[in-house]
């Protein structure tokens, strides 16, 4: 039990940079204070005090404005960020070294007895106001963006955003730093809004972005091939991507 509770506290300066002190941490934080009261509500709810474990909860979400329902299983090294309006269902299942931050959901779809809420495999992080429904698997080290709402299982190691989430392009980071690239070149940048946020405007600047690059291959192999055939032709006043400035003929 000990152990379990120096690994939570430990937990908390491994992901906040605001912690200053265990003191702080077990005086102040809302999230320390839901998983330890959860930890004692489940003890009961597994040891057949249903109503003494259900009381024990309630008291934890009047505390905290967390609410962990008490049959919820939870590993080790859980971390609560902020934490007001967190919901875990009885069914949720959660793994080791996994963040939540404040007014995720894991919720369920149905009425229906038996598994109806999610699985959240070790190292997952939902950011703000995410809702995971259903009884579906996100799988390891999975990340799911603010706002998102997932209703279909994540792959390990991939990233759901929007709504409803869909899974971010493992390619979408590399095509991003070169259109980066590009709208800096030309002293624009998207608001930094990129593909993986599902915005229709981002969508069209960004695929604007792709022509523009496509067309400076095109002007460059066209270059190449009139000076290969003897035509002369000089440098163009269009900026290279590697960071070179434009000189004046």
């Amino acid at each position: 039990m000990f152990k379990r509770l120096k690994e939570d506290i430990a937990c908390v300066f491994d992901r906040d940079p605001a912690a200053q002190s265990v003191f702080e941490v077990i005086t102040t934080y809302p999230g320390f204070h839901a998983v330890l009261i959860h930890r004692i509500s489940h003890f009961f709810w597994l040891a057949g005090f249903r109503w003494l474990s259900r009381f024990i909860a309630h008291i934890g979400r009047w505390l905290t404005g967390i609410e962990i329902h008490p049959g919820a299983i939870i590993g080790r090294r859980f971390f609560i960020d902020h934490g007001m309006g967190v919901v875990i269902g009885e069914t949720a299942i959660i793994g080791d070294d996994c963040t939540l931050y404040h007014g995720v959901t894991l919720g369920g779809t149905s009425w229906d007895k038996g598994k109806r809420h999610p699985t959240l495999h070790n190292g997952v992080v939902i950011g703000a106001g995410a809702k995971v429904l259903g009884p579906i698997d996100i799988g390891e080290n999975a990340r799911v963006g603010s706002n998102s709402v997932v209703l279909k299982p994540v792959p390990a190691g991939a990233t759901a955003v929007g709504i409803p989430a869909h899974i971010v392009d493992p390619n979408s980071k590399a095509v991003s730093a070169e259109r980066d690239q590009i709208a800096y070149k030309m002293g624009f940048h998207a608001y930094g809004a990129t593909t993986d946020v599902p915005d229709p405007i981002a969508y069209a600047i960004n695929h604007m972005l792709d022509h523009i690059h496509a067309m400076d291959r095109q002007i460059e192999t066209l270059q190449n091939a009139l000076n290969d055939a003897g035509i002369k032709c000089t440098e163009s006043l269009i900026s290279k991507l590697d960071g070179c400035e434009i000189e004046d003929e």
